[in-house]
């Protein structure tokens, strides 16, 4: 049994948020100090990254490890009889997604932000390609060309020319929470099969930003609030639109979140 490690903010009922990437919250507190006028905002980091373990060694992630300490820290916090609601992008999306399928009956609302479940898509085994290449040109070229590479793949295109760079050095993805998003998360959790049955009829709202229409993640969040019957909703700004845009993100969110599940607005 791991540690647990996260934050608490404000008051009123909780509502848990799930950092994306490698789970490091990094550029949220505009968007957790808007939220905790209304909420007890829980930030949860699963790696502990912004609790003292980045750079220590971290194994392959699954999605139901996060999802089950996204559980247990509710346990912690949660007033007996009480749900929440939560909050995951991207990554963290997934997570979400899992953790409402597992224990629905803890959860009031559950606002998934662009999770790149693409095992639902149609072309699911060409973004698998497009998402082991990200990997690749990490390994062999470092961070500008996995960034450039995955940059395109969401934008439904291919880089002109391959990025050049050098190799990263042992241990280096270990160092920053992108290194250990691009060799400790994103495969695994690119791969992982949404629980359609479980999630039909659950309090669930799919997100996708107002500038990544027509992108890959703009298309997943729209398919899958289709195929559970969830509500479907526009935030501003784009893949990372908490935080380029945390005052009108915050808003948006906690319209959501109190909406009832299965509305959709643009």
């Amino acid at each position: 049994m791991t540690d647990l490690h996260y934050d608490v903010c404000g008051s009123g009922p909780v509502l848990l948020i799930i950092p994306g990437g490698a789970g490091h919250p990094m550029g949220l507190d505009g968007l957790t100090e808007r939220l905790a006028d209304r909420f007890t905002v829980v930030t949860y980091d699963p790696l502990g990254l912004a609790h003292g373990r980045l750079g220590l060694p971290v194994e392959e992630q699954r999605v139901e490890a996060w999802s089950e300490g996204a559980r247990r820290v509710l346990d912690e916090v949660l007033p007996d009889g009480e749900s929440a609601y939560v909050f995951g992008s991207s990554s963290a999306g997934i997570a979400a997604l899992d953790l409402l399928a597992r224990h629905p009956e803890r959860l009031r609302h559950v606002v998934a932000h662009e999770p790149p479940v693409v095992e639902v898509l149609p072309d699911a085994a060409r973004q698998r390609a497009m998402f082991a290449e990200v990997y690749d040109a990490y390994r062999t070229a470092g961070m500008q060309a996995a960034g450039a590479r995955m940059a395109a793949g969401l934008e439904g295109r291919f880089p002109k020319t391959p990025v050049e760079g050098q190799p990263p050095a042992p241990g280096e993805e270990l160092t920053s929470p992108m290194g250990v998003f691009l060799t400790r998360v994103m495969r695994s959790f690119t791969a992982y099969v949404p629980d359609l049955t479980a999630l039909r009829s659950s309090p669930l709202t799919l997100a996708a930003g107002r500038d990544s229409r027509g992108q890959l993640l703009h298309r997943t969040a729209a398919l899958m609030a289709e195929l559970t019957g969830g509500g479907f909703v526009e935030f501003p700004g784009g893949h990372i639109g908490a935080v380029q845009h945390p005052e009108e993100f915050a808003t948006r969110l906690l319209e959501t979140l109190l909406r009832t599940p299965g509305r959709t607005a643009r």
